[in-house]
């Protein structure tokens, strides 16, 4: 199957640090190609890829905000070429929408962003044709009306995170520091519990504030250690050695990576049941799912009887950038049929 790839611009593919589309599509893109696929991928100069390379701009925009001109220059490139693909599956949520009329059946795209806004309303509302992938049930329940055609969950490549044993003795909060991610509720759960926390997480521009004045001060508290960011392989070494992942989230998640990679390396989960949570955690066999501080004390008090062969056999049923990429190619032959 001939399928292009069309990858944001902020980030790389896939990213160094933090950036989960770009690191998904990177793995859904590797896939496809391991399967024989002909795959051509739009990103950034500084992207890396075994699939044919279209560069797009010479280097990711990271931390410069959205950039519309050369996103319409994309997506004017992928117009003209669109013969040469059977499908052309866009991660640049609503951007391309009008620049595809009538060719809505061999485009398709995933939404890795939230949905409840205006402009997600607008978008749909405007291009109902569009054929949309949800990476949970739970992200595309503010948007009804529109065209899902499947959700398809995230999956990361099996050796890229392998089973941990745990020995480190401290939770771990990782990801990126925001009023959604609420670090402050991981600092809480390990204060009471007298263990260490280790945060290892981006701080967007957007979100320096809330870091200098909600966050900074707490990072004195004792036993916690704030690390930055962390490259792939720092993150895995984390991982593995983890007590437990904690994901004290305050939004509706989409689906939420940090989880799934905590599995790889059979970690337990503690998360807030908001958002995608139910649909990736598994209570009392991948993790455990709580509503309070008090609910994470007493989840994490008794994590350790959770068998970290099992929560990494887990991982592998589910959620493997093998079993995405075929998930995947199972749409793009519907779309195909239809």
């Amino acid at each position: 199957m001939r399928i292009a790839q069309v990858a944001p611009l902020l980030e790389a593919v896939p990213p160094r640090l933090y950036g989960g589309t770009e690191r998904v599509v990177s793995w859904l893109t590797e896939a496809l190609v391991a399967e024989g696929h002909d795959v051509t991928l739009f990103a950034t100069g500084d992207s890396q890829t075994s699939a044919r390379h279209f560069v797009t701009r010479a280097e990711a925009s990271r931390g410069a905000g959205r950039d519309h001109a050369a996103l319409a220059d994309v997506f004017a490139h992928v117009r003209s070429q669109i013969d040469d693909f059977d499908i052309v599956h866009f991660h640049t949520e609503f951007a391309h929408f009008g620049a595809f009329p009538g060719a809505e059946n061999k485009c398709l795209t995933t939404l890795h962003l939230r949905l409840d806004s205006d402009e997600a309303a607008a978008a749909v509302a405007a291009h109902p044709q569009m054929p949309l992938v949800s990476i949970s049930d739970n992200q595309r329940l503010p948007l009804p009306g529109a065209r899902f055609v499947a959700t398809v969950p995230h999956g990361m490549p099996e050796d890229m995170i392998t089973e941990g044993d745990g020995s480190g003795g401290y939770l771990l909060f990782l990801g990126r520091i925001s009023p959604d991610k609420r670090p402050d509720r991981a600092i809480a759960v390990a204060s009471a519990l007298g263990l260490p926390l280790k945060i290892a997480a981006k701080v967007d521009a957007v979100d320096e504030r809330y870091f200098r004045e909600e966050i900074e001060p707490l990072l004195a508290t004792e036993g916690v250690d704030y690390l930055g960011e962390r490259d792939d392989s720092g993150k895995a070494e984390l991982l593995g050695k983890a007590q437990a992942l904690l994901f004290p989230i305050d939004w509706p998640e989409p689906f939420g990576l940090v989880m799934i990679e905590a599995m790889a390396a059979g970690t337990p989960v503690v998360a807030w049941r908001a958002g995608s949570v139910p649909e990736v955690v598994e209570p009392e066999v991948t993790g455990r799912i709580v509503e309070s501080i008090d609910e994470a004390v007493e989840a994490v008090r008794t994590i350790g009887a959770l068998s970290r062969p099992r929560i990494r056999k887990e991982f592998e049923r589910r959620f493997t950038a093998y079993r995405m990429a075929q998930d995947y190619v199972n749409v793009y032959r519907t779309l195909l049929g239809s």
